[in-house]
């Protein structure tokens, strides 16, 4: 059992944001079992800290956040701040029945779902981009920026070691101060709650390093954006068998892959609602920024909204254990759990609705036969209503959920209303 003196408990919520209450470190054996008290208005609190108006929940109902025992980590002490114990929470009813507005349920239910009508499990892993401040600027990928962000990056690495986050790569990246971490793949939903924990820790050890940390889209409308790549691979729920690459098929990609691809090229409009969600969110996608595009499904293109990932067969790699699809049109004003179910569920109608293949995009695809197309919303309103209007998409939500998140999105755009790109750009920044 943690012994750390204080628990958090611990959801994320519609905006992206993480919130909770904590317990004394000695309470946390009582509260695995009884959770804590929580509200349903808390769902409605937008990214710059009010709560949406007219939000269907008002000032009534009660929730117990329930912690989940197998998320806890240990935040080990330093000379800056004590140590800490962190828990991920479903939100229930108080009686400990599921809430259907508990967005790390939305997530556990289409993964499950997926498992019934498929016999597969999905395996993710999100690659996170940020920028911080604190030092000179430095070049793009230099070794020397990778030295200026010391002792925070190898702090870094050391503290998600520590607590079990298992990272892959930290790098110094192509913007200005900006820096890329990357997570071992894993369970859909473990790769969810990790990435809610690696913004947080990110932002956390910054602050105790004296440098702030933004997982923010832009900080200046003309500079490079920090998006969210989700991956995702399909496993033989059985065997763990990988499923996805097919060396007889085009691009090697196996039909099921092909179908779960298309049910996201399908729902594209709607899904960049829930993954690209912020004032400044489609300011970054757009054309000719390494972002998103179009929307299509390519292969060597990292425009494409859907990449298919090379492999590698050096030092004995298997190309069918690295297989993967990432989703390019994500950043972390999303929520992940929200985030992660959506896409699921998307490429779970393909595969059950048998869409047809998408055409495969390779790196030498004229440019003028890109330019025509499908494109992403061109900001959030037009996203809200992509999602509103894709019937396909609203059914996989509770209607209070939907409405929910649609109200606390609008509020977040008139919290910004009359403000030029840059001052966007920095209020989002400041939030995230």
């Amino acid at each position: 059992m943690p012994t750390s003196p204080l628990t958090f408990i611990a959801t994320n919520d519609i905006s992206a944001q993480t919130r909770g209450r904590s317990v004394p470190g000695k309470e946390t054996p009582s509260v695995l079992t009884k959770g804590v008290g929580w509200v349903p208005a808390n769902l409605a609190i937008g990214a710059f800290g009010s709560i949406a108006e007219d939000n269907v929940f008002g000032a009534t109902g009660d929730l117990r956040l329930i912690p989940d025992a197998g998320s806890v980590i240990t935040v080990p002490a330093d000379g800056e701040a004590p140590g800490l114990n962190f828990y991920l929470a479903d939100q229930t009813l108080p009686d400990g029945s599921p809430w259907e507005c508990c967005p790390r349920t939305f997530a556990r239910n289409a993964l499950d779902e997926f498992k019934e009508l498929t016999g597969l499990e999905v395996v993710a892993s999100f690659e996170h981009e940020f920028s911080m401040t604190g030092a000179e600027e430095t070049a793009p990928f230099s070794f020397e920026r990778f030295r200026a962000a010391e002792p925070f990056g190898t702090d870094l690495v050391d503290l998600l070691n520590h607590v079990g986050l298992e990272p892959e790569t930290w790098l110094p990246e192509y913007g200005r101060d900006q820096f890329e971490i990357t997570l071992r793949p894993t369970g859909a939903l473990e790769a969810a709650d990790r990435a809610v924990v690696l913004r947080d820790l990110v932002r956390d050890l910054a602050r105790r390093r004296g440098r702030t940390a933004s997982f923010a889209p832009l900080l200046d409308p003309e500079g490079s954006g920090n998006g969210v790549h989700i991956h995702f691979s399909l496993r033989d729920s059985t065997t763990g068998a990988p499923v996805l690459h097919d060396p007889e098929q085009p691009s090697d990609l196996a039909e099921v892959g092909a179908q779960f691809a298309a049910g996201i090229i399908k729902h594209a409009r709607a899904l960049s609602a829930l993954t690209a969600c912020s004032p400044s969110s489609y300011l970054r996608l757009s054309p000719h920024r390494w972002s998103v595009g179009g929307v299509f499904l390519g292969e060597y293109h990292r425009e494409a909204l859907v990449r298919i990932c090379p492999t590698s067969t050096l030092g004995g790699g298997r190309p069918q254990h690295q297989f993967n699809l990432e989703y390019r049109a994500a950043d972390a004003t999303s929520n992940p759990w929200l985030a992660v179910g959506a896409i699921v569920r998307a490429g779970m109608e393909g595969i059950r609705r048998n869409y047809r293949r998408e055409r495969i995009w390779q790196e030498d695809a004229p440019t003028e036969d890109l330019a025509r197309t499908p494109k992403l919303p061109t900001d959030v309103n037009d996203a809200l209503t992509a999602l509103t209007s894709d019937d396909i998409a609203t059914s996989w939500f509770d209607p209070k959920l939907l409405r929910t998140y649609v109200d606390v999105k609008k509020a977040d755009l008139a919290a910004v209303d009359g403000l030029d790109p840059l001052e966007v750009c920095r209020k989002v920044a400041h939030a995230y």
